[in-house]
């Protein structure tokens, strides 16, 4: 075990050349990150995940009732015990021959064995007032860890001079404001992580926990190495439209049509430029060009733009299906599937619904992350990450 962990943490793959272990050690004068510090994230993921059962409970749900958000689920489908075997052991889509089979076998007409089984696969769907519950809670968090990060980086340097980032680098020592914002980001991706098996599910749902595993590899990974001033950027950059995002979510759940559209749209904006603009220009740049300009080569380096690289080509394709979405509300007046969906998001029978009505259909709940996160997540057609 001491020769897997010494070859797991070789200096010459974490740290620049002629830097060891021992010169990043805290002292009485200087703290710096310690690897072991990224267990505290454990706990208070879990206290994180505590808070949200309590904010749904008992702020975000009375908000909801007092807003008139549907309290209901979908209607359910009428008990029948031959329907609901064929549902549960071999199919929720019967085919046509299945479905004249059960028709003789139940002597239903066809077109009501197909509306039952609609409504028993909508019936699994979550209430409106649950998922209102889960925006409100992402919506709180990131607004709350945005303004955090906007007041902790207006009184830093490389806000401003992104060479800033690697002046002194490594021996830049860790500020308790600085560990704070990493501890409480890293917690929260890890709460995501682990409670997404219990939130509104999606269709996306392996695409959401390969990002959030990326985005708890680089938080991570960004901590070990301390490069801890980029991360900071990166976390604030993807809050933003997060924030946005899980209003709009919310605008739709309170059937506030003109304003679920004008943030949809406003989300759309404000993701495609801060995911596909100002990240690679202002941070890809800095990683791949001003750090190796300041401190050369090693294997860490290249590893950590790697997984940056991982992280734009996910902005790419969740920008792609807001484009796609967007440009079909709006063109055609109706909404496709899409990847980012909600589970039976829809209704089985296709319907042309009003123009007006396009963007609002767009907007569904969030699975993730979610992040920031990551923090975002496409739903219904847009995306919402988590970071």
């Amino acid at each position: 075990m001491a020769g897997i962990l010494a070859w797991f943490w070789n200096e010459r793959f974490w740290l620049p050349h002629n830097v060891t272990w021992a010169d990043l050690q805290s002292t009485e004068e200087a703290a710096f990150p310690q690897a072991e510090d990224l267990y505290l994230a454990f706990p208070l993921a879990f206290c994180i995940f505590m808070i949200r059962l309590l904010f749904e409970r008992f702020i975000a749900k009375p908000c909801a009732l007092g807003l008139k958000v549907q309290a209901n689920g979908p209607q359910k489908a009428q008990p029948n015990a031959i329907l609901e075997k064929v549902f549960t052991a071999i199919t929720k889509h019967p085919d046509e021959k299945r479905l004249e089979g059960l028709s003789k076998q139940l002597d239903w007409d066809v077109r009501s064995i197909q509306r039952w089984f609609r409504q028993r696969r909508n019936q699994e769907k979550p209430s409106t007032l649950r998922k209102f519950c889960e925006s409100m809670w992402r919506f709180t968090f990131y607004l709350y860890i945005f303004t955090y990060g906007v007041r902790f980086l207006k009184k830093t340097p490389w806000l401003w001079n992104t060479r800033q980032c690697w002046s002194g680098y490594p021996y830049q020592p860790l500020m308790p404001d600085l560990h704070y914002y990493y501890i409480v980001e890293l917690s929260f991706y890890w709460s995501l992580m682990f409670s997404q098996f219990i939130d509104v599910k999606r269709k996306d749902f392996g695409i959401m926990f390969t990002h959030h595993i990326l985005a708890v590899t680089l938080i991570s990974f960004s901590y070990v190495t301390n490069l801890t001033r980029v991360a900071t950027l990166i976390f604030c950059l993807h809050d933003v439209s997060d924030i946005v995002l899980e209003a709009a979510k919310m605008a739709n759940y309170c059937k506030c049509q003109k304003l679920s559209d004008l943030l949809f749209i406003t989300f759309a904006v404000v993701f495609i430029v801060s995911r596909l603009v100002i990240f690679p220009l202002w941070i890809l740049n800095t990683t791949l060009f001003e750090l190796y300009e300041a401190l050369g080569n090693f294997p860490a380096l290249w590893v950590f733009n790697v997984l940056l690289m991982g992280l734009q080509i996910l902005h790419c394709l969740w920008s792609y299906l807001i484009i796609k979405t967007a440009y079909k509300a709006i063109s055609k007046g109706k909404v496709a599937k899409d990847a980012r969906s909600d589970v039976e998001s829809s209704s089985d029978e296709e319907e042309t619904v009003p123009r007006s009505k396009a963007l609002h259909s767009t907007i569904a709940t969030n699975g993730t992350s979610g992040a920031n996160g990551t923090n975002g997540y496409l739903t219904g057609g847009t995306c919402s990450e988590e970071h």
